[in-house]
């Protein structure tokens, strides 16, 4: 069984920083693309970021761009989402999710994703 767990959410000030971490299990994570994704209240879910399954190839959002970083431990089955000078239009639920991609040309269409988290809540305030 698939598991994706999502954690380090919080409450924090506008310009403020958090990390975000996916620990996964069930799967072999080194097969695996991920994505860190997020919906806000009344939106959609939106896209963040990506990284390739070795690390190797990375894509954000133009809205984090700069500002988010991804990360992988493929040894430790875990993601991470950096998230600096974070801005109230930050504020929503956060969610991991995985690709069963080995290229490196990475997908932003949630449809892509095989597996999703159950998300983490961030809010930013201002």
């Amino acid at each position: 069984q698939v598991q994706l767990v999502e954690s380090g959410g919080g409450l924090v000030q506008s310009g403020g920083s958090l990390r975000l971490s996916c620990a996964a299990s069930g799967l072999t994570f080194s097969n695996y693309a991920m994505g860190w994704f997020r919906q806000a209240p009344g939106k959609e879910r939106e896209f963040v970021a990506a990284i390739s399954w070795n690390g190797d190839s990375t894509y954000f959002a133009d809205s984090v761009k700069g500002r988010f970083f991804i990360s992988r431990d493929n040894a430790k089955n875990l993601l991470f989402l950096q998230m600096n000078s974070l801005k109230p239009e930050d504020t929503a639920v956060y969610y991991c999710a995985a690709d069963r991609s080995l290229g490196q040309i990475l997908a932003t269409m949630r449809q892509a994703y095989d597996y999703w988290g159950q998300g983490t809540q961030v809010t930013v305030s201002s």
